[in-house]
C-alpha cells in the first residue's frame, strides 16, 4: 500500500484535473524589451496552390518568434523591385524573403534580402511534394531562420502528448500522440486501450518512453515501455512490482532515469536499457519521483516528499545523497520539474491559489518567476529545443460538470503564443523534442 503522499504525487503527474476561472488574462514576467525585426514574405504572381500553402506556413512559423520578428502583410510590398532597398527601408523592413515557385514537382526558392546590407544574404531551394508539404516547408523555414539568426529554430521540432480522444465513461483510455510544434500533422502512436502516462523523448528524437496502466490489470501495475518512432513498435522495458514510471532518457548511452517502488518506497533509479539492471540514486524515507536530468548529465531534478509535501530537489546523478538540495519553496506542492536545454533553468507547476500555475527557477534555486496567472489550471511544462518557448497543458472549466485540457505554447517569459490542440479530447503531458 503506497503512502498518501505518493498517491498525491502520482495523481498529479498523470491525471489530475482541477477548477479554473472565466474571464482569463495572462501575466507575463521579465523586463527585457527586444526590438522586433520586420520581415515579409513576398511572392509575385503566386498562383500555385501548393506555393500558397508553403508561403502561409513560412509566415505562421516566423510569427511564433514574436519577440524577434514581426511578420508584415506581403500585399503592401508585392509591387516593389527586388533591389528597391530604399523602399523597403522606408517601410521599416529588416528582411524581405523573395519567394518563387516553379516546375513539377514544385521547386520553392527563397532569397533572403537583408535591407540594411542592401543585398541578398542567402538563397535556398526545396522540392515540395504534396504528401510531405508541411515537413518540407518547415525545413525551408528553418533554413531561412538559421541564415538570419545563426541558430536552429523550433520549426522542425515535434511535441508528443497524451489524449483521451475517442474515450468514453464506459471505456476510458488515454493514448500517446505526436504532432508538429504548431499542432498540425497529428499522428497516433499507441493503441493500448489503457492509460498512457509520463512520456519522454530521447535526445536524438528516435525513441519515446512512456508508462502504461492497463484497465484489465487488477493490481494496477504501472509498467514502462520504450517505442522506436521509426517503426512505431513498443517493447516492455520494466515491469517491476508497483511503479515503473516518470522515466527520462539519460545523456549516458543506453541509460534511463526513472521512479521504481518495487522495494516499498518510491525512489529514483538509473536503469540500463539492455540489461535492465537498476542502480538506486535516492535514499529517503519519503517518496522521490518524477526525475529530470540536464543534457550535460551533471544535475538531476526530482520531486520529494521530504518536507512533508512534494517539492523540487536537485542532486548529483551519481547518487551522492550529500549532494541533495531543496530548490523550491512555493505553493502547497509542486509537480513535473523540467530542465531547459542548457540545464541552468527548471520549469515546473505548483499548486497555488486553488489551481496549478507554471513557474521557472534557476537550477541553483534562485530567480523564481511566475509564468502563468488567471489562465486556467496549468501543468506539465516542457521547453522547446532552443529554450525560448514552453509548451504546457491548460485546463478550462466549461460548466460545473465539464472541463477541457489543451496544449498551449508560451515564451519562456510567460507570454502565451497560442493554443496548439483543439477539439482533440483532453490533451495533457506535452514533451518537446530536443
Amino acid at each position: 500500500m503506497f503512502s498518501k503522499l505518493l498517491f498525491i504525487v502520482t495523481f498529479v503527474l498523470s491525471t489530475l484535473s482541477l477548477s479554473a476561472q472565466d474571464n482569463l488574462t495572462v501575466v507575463a514576467v521579465g523586463d527585457a524589451e527586444l526590438e522586433q525585426q520586420k520581415i515579409t514574405f513576398v511572392s509575385k504572381g503566386l498562383s500555385n496552390e501548393l506555393g500558397k500553402q508553403v508561403k502561409s506556413i513560412l509566415e505562421n512559423d516566423f510569427s511564433f518568434y514574436k519577440n524577434t520578428f514581426k511578420v508584415m502583410n506581403s500585399s503592401d510590398y508585392e509591387g516593389a523591385k527586388f533591389d528597391d532597398f530604399d523602399f523597403y527601408k522606408k517601410k521599416g523592413l529588416s528582411y524581405v524573403i523573395d519567394l518563387s515557385f516553379s516546375g513539377n514537382p514544385l521547386v520553392a526558392e527563397a532569397k533572403i534580402i537583408n535591407v540594411s546590407q542592401k543585398g541578398a544574404s542567402g538563397s535556398f531551394k526545396k522540392s515540395i511534394f504534396k504528401e510531405n508539404l508541411r515537413t518540407l516547408a518547415h525545413e525551408l523555414s528553418n533554413d531561412i531562420y538559421k541564415s538570419i539568426i545563426g541558430k536552429d529554430s523550433i520549426f522542425q521540432s515535434k511535441i508528443i502528448f497524451v489524449s483521451d480522444t475517442g474515450s468514453t465513461r464506459r471505456n476510458p483510455f488515454k493514448e500517446l500522440y505526436i504532432m508538429d510544434f504548431d499542432g498540425k500533422n497529428t499522428r497516433k502512436l499507441t493503441n493500448h486501450r489503457g492509460t498512457v502516462i509520463g512520456p519522454a523523448i530521447s535526445l536524438d528524437g528516435k525513441q519515446v518512453l512512456y508508462s502504461l496502466i492497463r484497465g484489465g490489470n487488477k493490481k494496477r501495475n504501472v509498467n514502462l515501455y520504450v517505442m522506436d518512432l521509426a517503426t512505431r513498435k513498443s517493447s516492455l522495458l520494466s515491469s517491476r512490482r508497483g511503479l515503473n514510471t516518470g522515466a527520462v532518457f539519460s545523456p549516458k548511452p543506453g541509460k534511463v532515469i526513472l521512479t521504481l517502488s518495487h522495494q516499498g518506497n518510491a525512489e529514483i533509479y538509473e536503469m540500463d536499457i539492455n540489461t535492465k539492471e537498476a542502480r538506486r540514486l535516492t535514499k529517503s524515507y519519503a517518496p522521490d519521483v518524477d526525475p529530470s536530468i540536464n543534457v550535460q548529465g551533471t544535475k538531476l531534478a526530482f520531486l520529494s516528499g521530504r518536507p512533508g509535501k512534494p517539492m523540487i530537489y536537485t542532486m548529483d546523478p551519481s547518487g551522492l545523497e550529500k549532494s541533495v538540495k531543496r530548490v523550491s519553496f512555493i505553493g502547497q506542492f509542486n509537480a513535473t520539474p523540467r530542465f531547459n536545454p542548457t540545464g541552468d533553468e527548471i520549469a515546473f507547476s505548483s499548486w497555488l491559489d486553488n489551481r496549478f500555475d507554471i513557474f521557472r527557477i534557476n537550477a541553483d534555486g534562485t530567480g523564481l518567476y511566475r509564468l502563468t496567472k488567471d489562465f486556467g489550471s496549468n501543468e506539465d511544462p516542457t521547453y522547446s529545443n532552443d529554450g525560448q518557448f514552453i509548451a504546457f497543458s491548460s485546463q478550462r472549466v466549461i460548466s460545473r460538470t465539464q472541463a477541457v485540457q489543451n496544449i498551449y505554447i508560451m515564451t519562456r517569459d510567460g507570454e502565451v503564443i497560442g493554443q496548439v490542440t483543439k477539439g482533440f479530447g483532453n490533451c495533457i503531458t506535452p514533451r518537446w523534442s530536443k
